[in-house]
C-alpha cells in the first residue's frame, strides 16, 4: 500500500493516488478534492468523460464532484463553490486494512464576499480498502452566526451498458422529477432502469441503494445524507455538453448521496459528518 503525490508543471500538488490491497486504488485531484478514479477487483468503478477538463478550468465531468453549499442553481454558481476550489491535503497514510487521505477547505475572501458569506471548515476523508471506498465530509460552523446549506456527492458510476443497469433501494421513496416538472410521486419499482433523460431527487430514502450490472453491484450506504439523486443526460443533452461525449451516456449513471431537498443547519461551533460507503459486492446478495 502507498500514497503517491503528483505535482503539476508549476511544482504545485495536483493529485494524490492511494494504492490499497489487491490492486485497489483511488485518485483524487486537489481541484475540488474530486475523486477521478476508483479501481477495485480489477475494474474501474467510476466514470470520467474522455472530454472532461482536468486542468482546473471547470468542474470535473465525472468521478465524485463535491457539491457545497448549494445544490443546483441559485444565488451561487451551479452546485456551489466546493467543486471548483483547490483543497489542501492535510494528511495521508496507511491504516490496518487500507489507506486514506484527508483534505481541507476553508472560507476565504472570495467565499465571504459571495451570497453565502459564512466562515466554515470542511474536512474530507477518502478511505480505500480492497473492495470499499469511503468518502466522508465533516462540516464545521466556525462563524458567530448559524448557517444552512445543501450538499451532495455527485457520484458518476461507470457501467458496462446503461440498458443492463439496475438501481435498487428506491421503492416507495417520494421524488421530484426535474425533467417532467412533477413532485410528490412515489417510486413503485423495485428495480429502477434508465432509458431516457432522468433527473430525479428521491427524498428521505430510508435504506441503502445499489447500482447493479452483470454479476456485481455497488452498494451505497449513506451517513447523515437524507436524499438520493438519480441522473443520466441521455443522447440529446449529452450532445449539448462540451465536456461529455455524445455516446457516453450509455456507460454511466449518477446515483448521488446528499441532503438537497431540505437544508442542513449548523449553529456556531456545531459539526456534522456526512458521506457514503461504496462496496463492491456479488449481485447475488440482496
Amino acid at each position: 500500500m502507498s500514497v503517491q503525490r503528483f505535482n503539476n508543471a508549476a511544482g504545485e500538488l495536483e493529485r494524490v493516488v492511494l494504492s490499497g490491497p489487491k490492486d485497489a486504488s483511488v485518485e483524487i485531484y486537489v481541484f475540488g478534492a474530486t475523486v477521478t478514479s476508483w479501481k477495485s477487483m480489477g475494474k474501474e468503478r467510476l466514470f470520467v468523460s474522455k472530454q472532461a477538463r482536468l486542468d482546473g478550468s471547470k468542474a470535473v465531468r465525472g468521478g465524485i464532484p463535491l457539491v457545497f453549499p448549494q445544490f443546483g442553481p441559485g444565488d451561487l454558481p451551479q452546485h456551489g463553490f466546493a467543486r471548483t476550489r483547490k483543497w489542501t491535503l492535510i494528511e495521508a497514510a496507511e491504516h490496518g486494512e487500507g489507506v486514506y487521505a484527508r483534505f481541507e477547505l476553508l472560507d476565504n475572501e472570495e467565499t465571504r464576499a459571495s451570497k453565502w458569506p459564512y466562515k466554515f471548515s470542511i474536512q474530507y476523508t477518502v478511505d480505500l480498502t480492497a473492495t470499499k471506498l469511503s468518502t466522508i465530509m465533516k462540516y464545521e460552523n466556525v462563524d458567530d452566526q448559524p448557517f444552512e446549506f445543501t450538499s451532495l456527492m455527485h457520484t458518476y458510476f461507470r457501467v458496462p451498458r446503461i440498458a443492463d443497469t439496475v438501481v435498487t433501494g428506491l421503492k416507495d421513496a417520494v421524488y421530484t422529477d426535474k425533467v417532467r416538472g412533477t413532485d410528490g410521486a412515489k417510486e413503485e419499482r423495485d428495480n429502477v432502469r434508465v432509458d431516457a433523460n432522468e433527473d430525479r431527487v428521491y427524498k428521505d430514502v430510508p435504506g441503502n441503494v445499489s447500482v447493479g450490472y452483470g454479476n456485481e453491484r455497488i452498494l451505497i450506504r449513506r451517513f447523515n445524507f437524507k436524499d438520493v439523486v438519480l441522473w443520466n443526460p441521455w443522447a440529446r443533452n449529452a450532445a449539448e455538453m462540451s465536456d461529455f461525449g455524445n455516446d457516453e451516456y450509455n456507460e454511466m449513471i449518477c446515483v448521488e448521496s446528499g441532503t438537497v431537498a431540505s437544508k442542513i443547519a449548523l449553529c456556531p461551533g456545531q459539526v456534522i459528518s456526512c458521506g457514503q460507503l461504496l462496496s463492491v459486492e456479488s449481485n447475488a446478495k440482496h
